[in-house]
């Protein structure tokens, strides 16, 4: 796995001096016949699953993702997901002119035909091509 430096900070709080075991756990103790690479050896708890993984997150981020909202509709709303947010980072990347094969690399697609979704630069990134590409900027 590869950690940006804000991740990379805030991950020796998260592990805090573990050295074994999975770091995102449920709330209740493993059940009966979980591999034991999925179970803490401190909680007998079982690691979190990508599907609660992914309720939690987009139950967290609502407020987020729906800034406007007024607290009755709050319920109703739908927050960002883990699939949305690892898309926003790869067309980030897209948009910054990272190469196919690092964004290949980074998705762990096998093929750059399934880039294409992510690949959709915005105006404004398009713009900002245009722009570093103009011959008469560089005479200037």
């Amino acid at each position: 796995m590869h950690w940006q430096s804000g991740a990379a900070q805030l991950l020796p709080r998260l592990i805090a001096g573990r050295v074994e075991g999975p770091l995102f756990l449920t709330e209740r103790r493993a059940p009966e016949g979980t591999p034991t690479m999925d179970v803490c050896p401190a909680t007998g708890r079982a690691r979190l699953s990508y599907r609660r993984a992914e309720k939690i997150f987009e139950e967290s981020t609502r407020l987020l993702a729906n800034p406007l909202a007024s607290p009755e509709r709050w319920d109703g709303l739908q927050g960002f997901t883990l699939h949305r947010w690892r898309h926003s980072s790869l067309t980030h990347d897209a948009e910054n002119g990272t190469s196919t094969p690092m964004l290949l690399a980074r998705s762990r697609h096998a093929s750059a035909r399934s880039l294409e979704r992510y690949a959709r630069p915005g105006v404004d990134a398009v713009a900002r091509h245009v722009a570093a590409q103009d011959p008469a900027a560089h005479r200037r």
